[in-house]
């Protein structure tokens, strides 16, 4: 369950260029709503993007939404096993396996799986695939991604499965991101 008992908000910025995210995190029932706004671009186009994600109490995805300012939405529920289904009901298998969300411009889906693993140091790596959401065509992608704890409940290793990426997220006593080296800086 998350730690506090009342809501938390944090924000974050990107590194280059302009934008912001505010995020509020708190209770939701037996489990945890995160809403969130963020501004800024991606690949030289601006958005504006709101987003709610709803887990359990283990930290599991049940379902998010996510809207832009144009207009654009996507919305999908999980079985928290790794099945997924559209806003209208419909199965999507090309999403099976995929426990966790990662959404493109924010860094606190890095949470999502940090959280729900609980990683020690002595458990090596975990390597996931994750229902990845670009925030400049909306079309998600399951993604293979790595997670490592270097150090207990402070610092994980974040790895794309093709090994094109690699950061050290220091997290707070929330597992919520502190510092995403290159892309963004908690305020």
């Amino acid at each position: 369950m998350f730690r506090h008992p009342s809501l938390k908000t944090v924000r974050w910025r990107p590194l280059e260029g302009e934008g912001l995210e505010h995020l509020t995190i708190g209770p939701l029932h037996a489990g945890i709503r995160a809403s969130s706004v963020l501004i800024g671009e991606r690949g030289g186009r601006p958005y504006g993007v709101r987003y709610t994600i709803d887990c359990d109490a283990a930290w599991t995805v049940m379902s998010f939404s996510i809207e832009t300012t144009d207009g654009r939405q996507l919305a999908m529920t999980s079985d928290g096993k790794g099945h997924w289904r559209d806003a209208g009901g419909t199965p999507l298998p090309a999403f099976d396996g995929c426990i966790d969300i990662d959404l493109a411009g924010t860094p606190f889906t890095n949470t999502l799986p940090i959280r729900r693993l609980g990683l020690k140091p002595e458990d090596g790596t975990a390597k996931l695939t994750m229902l990845f959401v670009p925030f400049d065509t909306f079309e998600p992608f399951p993604d293979g991604q790595n997670y490592t704890c270097l150090e207990d409940g402070r610092l994980y290793r974040y790895e794309a499965e093709d090994r094109s990426f690699t950061a050290e997220l220091p997290v707070d006593e929330d597992g919520l991101v502190m510092d995403y080296p290159t892309l963004f800086k908690r305020l």
